[in-house]
């Protein structure tokens, strides 16, 4: 898990073959105008989610896994408060592994919150199990996917 400002993120592009482009397409896209939804980036291995809805509660929060993509979460308005456990400490799964969604959900409580204001992101591992959208107020982000 790492967290960040988007104008640090040149120091992560050695990560992944595409985190290059990730970071291009935020840095050049006005993000403000995309419409919730989903917005091809590159094909199936780089897409982006844009979302704006309210917040929910921690207790209201599940967290949850991905196997297949890698997440840039980057909080555009509001401030997310993100959960965050080592996939390897969940113990008590709430769900099976969907593969059509690419996506598993957890009862563990997170080990730690992560509070990612406008213009950070929270970049989540396939073995970082996290629980976004945790606010009192309205959040709007982006999602980037990025195939493992």
């Amino acid at each position: 898990m790492i967290l960040a400002k988007l104008t640090e993120a040149d120091r992560y592009t050695a990560l992944h073959p595409l985190f290059g482009r990730a970071f291009e397409f935020l840095r050049n896209t006005d993000l403000m105008t995309l419409s919730p939804g989903r917005h091809a980036v590159q094909g199936e291995q780089v897409f982006a989610i844009v979302e704006a809805c309210a917040g929910r509660t921690r207790a209201e929060a599940r967290l949850e896994c991905h196997r297949r993509f890698i997440d840039i979460q980057l909080v555009l308005e509001g401030v997310d408060e993100m959960g965050w456990k080592p996939l390897a400490e969940c113990v008590d799964p709430a769900t099976d592994y969907d593969a059509a969604r690419d996506i598993r959900f957890f009862n563990d409580a997170p080990a730690s919150w992560i509070a990612t204001p406008p213009g950070s992101f929270c970049l989540f591992f396939p073995d970082d199990a996290h629980a976004p959208l945790v606010s009192a107020d309205l959040i709007r982000k982006v999602v980037l996917k990025i195939a493992v």
